[in-house]
């Protein structure tokens, strides 16, 4: 992962880790949203707009992760040093376009400041000049735009929506959205030949794809931080469920989908009682009621996002169901859960049955892959279990373009036990059929 990201995750896992010690859920809900402004403003910062329509669009959405009611975007130039706005929403008084001259100390000190700083108790001297055409003391909070080394903008925001002074969780939410913007402030002050831009859009593509899937595997640590012995739990149902749905044939935009699925497919556990998770023996009817209800909360969380895959929300509510209607929340049969459901439900229970639980041991790889053939097709969809032995099989030979078992679960059965398994699962799924000559 690029070294620039780093804060970025960090930011977000310090938001997401109060999932540790019980987060509100409205908390949650809105870092959520921070994460589905990333993914909206990837679009329009690589698309054939106008600059200052972009601009507007990402300060809406860093305006709404902070909970800002005033705010201006400004680009840099270094010849003069000098921050010209390019966008504002709701200052009465500000000009347009407002302008800051800045000594070279401003620059260094923009510049050095790693996240969004507050103004208060006479500092703005520290980061803006009063030569401008606007009074710093307007501003609130200064958000520095970097890329690498590189000054390129500031967004500055004045009061808040609500009374009082901007919260360290505003300043994280804020935080998450500079990386984006600066990136597209920096992409607008190119001036470079045509190749080159080309170029340059490749790699800012390249990035934020990244980042938006590094965000997603930062929330799945999050998500398993109260399982006391099930760290990776999401991660890997994610590495799990897009294996699948590649050995299926899906298409990049699916695999993709299914990945982001399974990371966040226990989001509604953030929920549940610590106690719960390493809890030694069987849990009672009101505590297994409440383990089962987080995938209702967690579909409550997710059903109003607009991820870039849109059966995230379906799948977060239905990977406890189960082909014969034994599952919930819904009791849903085989015909009515759609194949993303089924390939997550099967990846969510493989990993719990190879992984350690406070309640039993981790199943060896060729138990619990026999114990799944025993429960197809009355449990699992049987073809979508063919795709993940297939898969497994391709990574015992080598030849798997992902790897995707890891630690003491690879390779630890031969192809050969693999082909047998699948055999069993044909010979069962064909027994008593007729076949015509």
């Amino acid at each position: 992962m690029p070294k620039s990201w780093h804060g970025t995750l960090v930011l977000i896992y310090l938001s997401a880790s109060e999932i540790g010690v019980g987060v509100n859920r409205d908390n949650l809900r809105r870092v959520l949203r921070t994460v589905e402004a990333l993914s909206d403003l990837g679009p329009q910062i690589t698309a054939e707009h106008e600059f200052p329509e972009i601009a507007r669009s990402m300060l809406t959405a860093m305006m709404d992760a902070a909970g800002a009611r005033e705010g201006a975007l400004f680009l840099y130039s270094d010849k003069p040093s000098m921050l010209s706005s390019v966008t504002s929403q709701g200052f009465v008084l500000l000009p347009d376009p407002a302008v800051i001259p800045l000594l070279p100390r401003h620059a260094h000190s923009l510049l050095s400041a790693r996240d969004p700083v507050l103004l208060v108790g006479g500092n703005y001297d520290s980061f803006l000049s009063q030569n401008g055409n606007v009074a710093p003391e307007m501003f609130k909070c200064l958000a520095p735009l970097r890329v690498g080394r590189e000054l390129v903008g500031l967004v500055a925001l004045g009061r808040r929506a609500s009374e009082g002074c901007y919260s360290a969780e505003d300043l994280e939410a804020l935080s998450l959205l500079t990386h984006f913007v600066a990136l597209a402030a920096h992409n607008h002050n190119l001036s470079r030949s045509l190749t080159q831009r080309v170029g340059e859009n490749l790699k800012l593509l390249a990035s934020m794809n990244g980042l938006h899937d590094s965000t997603l595997e930062a929330f799945a640590a999050a998500i398993d931080v109260k399982h006391v012995n099930v760290h990776g739990h999401s991660l890997r149902v994610g590495r799990y469920a897009a294996s699948i749905a590649d050995g299926l044939g899906m298409d990049s935009a699916e695999v993709a989908g299914l990945r982001s699925a399974g990371y966040l497919h226990d989001i509604g556990k953030v929920a549940v009682d610590k106690y719960l998770f390493g809890k030694t023996g069987a849990l009672d009817a009101a505590e297994f009621r409440e383990m089962a209800d987080h995938t209702t909360v967690g579909y409550d969380i997710v059903k109003d996002l607009q991820f870039p895959w849109p059966r995230i929300a379906e799948i977060v509510r239905g990977h406890h169901e189960r082909a014969d209607g034994s599952g919930y929340p819904d009791g849903l049969g085989q015909d009515e859960l759609s194949l993303p459901v089924r390939i997550v439900a099967l990846a969510d229970t493989f990993d719990a049955m190879t992984s350690e639980r406070p309640y039993r041991g981790r199943m060896p790889l060729g138990m619990a892959l026999h114990e799944l053939v025993k429960l197809a097709p009355l449990k699992f969809d049987p073809d979508v279990l063919q795709a993940l032995l297939l898969q497994i099989r391709r990574d015992a030979t080598g030849s798997a373009r992902f790897p995707l078992l890891e630690g003491t679960l690879a390779n630890s059965l031969a192809p050969a036990d693999i082909d047998h398994l699948a055999a069993m699962l044909q010979h069962k799924m064909n027994q008593g059929r007729d076949f015509l000559a």
